[in-house]
């Protein structure tokens, strides 16, 4: 007979979750650096989610904007590029070459090959490889003259970003070279957004030339991520690895191999997995706690199945139709309602489940959302991806 595998339970994953995500008051971090490197990723489609996440796990949320600026702009130890399944997050500079090596290469031939492709299709064969690579060369050179620049100061130093070519069934629909060129060079790792162009809220970046990193061996980055990962969420099944980093099945299980890692049982009767080192039981925190997560938070879409923290019948007030969550209200590791900051700025919340969820549960939460209202103080809030409670709270 085989091993007998350690159960973990619903419960002891809830644990997990308000330590390792610094949820739990105890368990706040003192910067932005700590907090991403604690969530490995911070999902960066948002701008505000970023801010907003780190904000809900800071000791001190005074210095949120600030902190985060510095960090992003100024230290430049966090660095927003594309991650895992072609989108943006925000990551610790120091796993910019694991991202790009374990899960952007992949997805960037991908990417420039279908440039090319509708390029010359688009175009008529007009706008070739050769034309591209003297424009891209140029670009980058501008960029690099620049240290920052939007995409029209870029256009401006190189015109020829400007063309067009037709796209989509029946050349339906037009692309910029820009705009698709800036997308490819991003998910190479060659460019990465720099500061905003309006507040912290804001969606237009100007580009960077991204710093650089080491070239590493494919599967030596994904088992890297892979761990550093499963430090963070385990225990997780192979449907939430594969799901979460966009990789083959046989990846993850290659990667799972690489690193040790352990099989648990879970209480839902599945199999997850947990980092080498990490098959001891936790102890939850000492106290009850509270927590309003903004959409998109690494936390509410960390794991594809999320069952044992999100009731399956709250899903259609909190999710889009693109699978997208909006902003969530958590008590003790489990969503049980939604939050919206109306055209005022009062932070409004209503709950969707009440079972256990009492007079400390109300005041808890009450006192996350005065929190959250003192340091976002006069900065309005639309989430990039409305969902149907968010958008009923904020009307």
């Amino acid at each position: 007979m085989g091993e007998r595998r350690r159960l973990v339970t619903t419960a002891e994953r809830r644990a997990r979750l308000a330590l390792r995500h610094m949820l739990a008051p105890g368990a706040r971090a003192a910067t932005p650096e700590e907090v991403a490197r604690s969530l490995v990723a911070l999902h960066g489609t948002d701008p505000a989610t970023v801010y907003l996440a780190v904000g809900a796990r800071l000791t001190d949320t005074g210095g949120t904007v600030t902190e985060l600026d510095r960090a992003l702009y100024g230290d430049r130890s966090l660095v927003r590029m594309h991650g895992m399944r072609h989108t943006v997050f925000v990551f610790p500079a120091e796993l910019t070459a694991v991202v790009h090596a374990s899960t952007g290469l992949t997805v960037a031939a991908r990417a420039r090959a279908a440039l090319a492709k509708d390029m010359i299709t688009g175009s008529g064969g007009r706008l070739g490889p050769e034309w591209l690579a003297e424009v891209e060369e140029a670009a980058l050179a501008a960029l690099a003259r620049r240290g920052e620049a939007t995409v029209n100061e870029l256009v401006r130093d190189e015109p020829r970003l400007r063309e067009r070519f037709a796209h989509g069934a029946g050349g339906k629909y037009e692309h910029t070279v820009s705009s698709r060129l800036m997308r490819v060079l991003g998910v190479e790792g060659r460019v990465v957004r720099g500061r905003p162009l309006g507040s912290w809220t804001s969606t237009q970046f100007r580009w960077a030339v991204a710093p650089p990193h080491p070239e590493l061996p494919s599967a030596e980055a994904q088992s890297e991520l892979l761990r550093r990962w499963l430090t963070a969420c385990g225990p997780a099944t192979e449907a939430d690895l594969k799901w979460w980093t966009g990789w083959r099945v046989t990846e993850v299980r290659k990667a799972l191999a690489a690193i040790g890692a352990h099989a648990v049982s879970l209480d839902d009767g599945g199999t997850g997995y947990v980092a080498d080192g990490d098959v001891e039981p936790v102890a939850g925190p000492t106290e009850p706690w509270a927590a309003l997560l903004p959409g998109l938070d690494p936390t509410a879409m960390g794991w594809q199945d999320r069952d044992w923290y999100l009731a399956p019948a709250l899903r259609p007030a909190l999710f889009d139709g693109s699978g997208n969550v909006g902003p969530t209200v958590w008590w003790n590791g489990r969503v049980i309602g939604g939050w919206a900051q109306r055209p005022d700025g009062e932070i409004v919340w209503r709950l969707l489940e009440t079972e256990g969820v009492g007079g400390e549960a109300h005041a808890a939460i009450e006192a996350e959302a005065e929190r959250l209202r003192a340091w976002v103080a006069d900065t309005r809030i639309t989430p990039r991806f409305r969902t149907p409670l968010e958008r009923e709270l904020a009307a």
